[in-house]
């Protein structure tokens, strides 16, 4: 009798922790860690033969080395360790609609970003009389959003603290029903 309380509070806390993760971490087809923070192309959406800036935000990602950063769409790069971004063109025969992913790499990590290659524009396109609504700016996107360390631990610790108190309760009715 006494195992089903304590299953309980340990999937429990299981499950708390597994939706609490960051989804900034995850895996990508060839098995390397992926984080989306600190890393960015700018702009995301360029005309073949444009040219992006790849910026690398060393506070937010954690990167101390080089990042080598490859595309499909354009020659490999090098961002050294002292700077924090370098601009590259993106190539004339890129087609046009199609997204690209960018892979900046340092130390055996690895971040995926996309780059969009704008489309033609047909001629006898007018804008409209009035201003379109550009949709919802919806936020991070299940990243970090900003948190700091002492954040992430307070809710690490609340979650440590929710699980205890599970098991703690769990525990006791075990008890007071004679187990």
């Amino acid at each position: 009798m006494r195992a089903i309380p304590v299953a309980s509070a340990a999937l429990l806390g299981a499950t708390a922790l597994a939706f609490c993760a960051s989804a900034a971490v995850a895996n990508d087809d060839d098995g390397h860690y992926v984080m989306s923070n600190g890393y960015s192309v700018l702009p995301s959406t360029v005309a073949a033969g444009g040219q992006v800036a790849l910026r690398v935000d060393r506070e937010v990602s954690g990167c101390r080395n080089s990042v080598t950063v490859t595309s499909g769409v354009f020659d490999t790069v090098v961002v050294p360790r002292a700077s924090t971004s370098a601009v590259t063109t993106v190539d004339r025969d890129a087609r046009p609609g199609a997204t690209y992913r960018v892979t900046f790499t340092c130390g055996g990590v690895s971040a995926i970003k996309e780059l969009t290659i704008a489309g033609r524009r047909p001629a006898d396109v007018t804008p409209a009389p009035y201003p379109v609504p550009s949709g919802v700016h919806a936020g991070q996107g299940g990243s970090a959003a900003g948190f700091d360390l002492r954040e992430t631990g307070l809710g690490a610790a609340l979650i440590a603290g929710s699980v205890a108190a599970a098991y703690r309760f769990a525990r006791r009715r075990g008890e007071e029903d004679g187990g």
